[in-house]
């Protein structure tokens, strides 16, 4: 008989991985539709460039604190059912003990070895918290600058992916153009775009790549569309 080594590979998510994929698929879509809708209704590049440029200053700011306050909101309600939990475990141990068990017996673990596990743990209030908060609550202690960073991440990568379709208007000398040359570069960008976030996540690489693609391009076909037939 041969020992194998066995290493398990699981994909997790990082709150940064996260932020990123939240920031650049609206960075990449949305300021690509408003270009590709202006294109149907302007005729000079600098309007489109500077309409441009103020949606990704006011885009990035917007989903940086919508990250910042999602963060937030995340920490102020861990710490108030951590306070909630220290209050139950000195004023209602009993009560406590019994969610022990309830938790464990949800996994199988004999009468036994509930009451000798939940007798364990009332020994050290800290733990017996750590562990209701987890196993009965399901949530993980947050980081105390996640609120920060998550803005942060959230508003670069939304101002990088923005800049993408953008770029091919500073090189051009007419909307038509731009639009052509944007479309190409930000279709590109949105398939591996979505082709990296797909396989990082454990799904299908080619479909996410293809789904991502494709809701960037009908976001901006719409938006093309609906602003040629309502320009003056």
């Amino acid at each position: 008989m041969h020992d194998h080594p066995h290493n398990e590979e699981h994909f997790k998510s990082s709150e940064m991985v996260r932020d990123i994929v939240i920031g650049m698929a609206d960075g990449l879509t949305v300021p690509f539709a408003l270009a590709a809708g202006l294109s149907g209704a302007v005729h000079d590049n600098s309007i489109i460039i500077t309409a441009g440029i103020a949606e990704i200053v006011a885009g990035s700011i917007a989903m940086g604190l919508g990250g910042y306050l999602s963060a937030k909101t995340e920490s102020d309600h861990y710490q108030a059912e951590l306070k909630r939990e220290y209050h139950e475990v000195e004023k209602v141990p009993h009560k406590e003990k019994e969610e022990i068990h309830e938790v464990l017996e949800a996994y199988g673990i004999s009468e036994a070895t509930r009451i000798k596990v939940a007798d364990e743990l009332a020994l050290d209030k800290d733990k017996w918290v750590d562990f209701m908060m987890k196993y009965e609550l399901g949530l993980e202690q947050p980081d105390d600058k996640r609120a920060g960073k998550s803005a942060a991440n959230i508003s670069i990568s939304y101002i990088v992916g923005g800049f993408i379709p953008l770029t091919a208007y500073f090189f051009t000398s007419h909307p038509h153009d731009g639009l052509i040359y944007s479309a190409i570069i930000t279709l590109v960008a949105l398939f591996i775009f979505g082709y990296f976030k797909s396989k990082a996540t454990g799904q299908s690489p080619l479909s996410g790549a293809l789904r991502t693609t494709l809701i960037g391009a009908l976001a901006a076909a719409a938006a093309f569309g609906i602003a040629s037939l309502i320009k003056v």
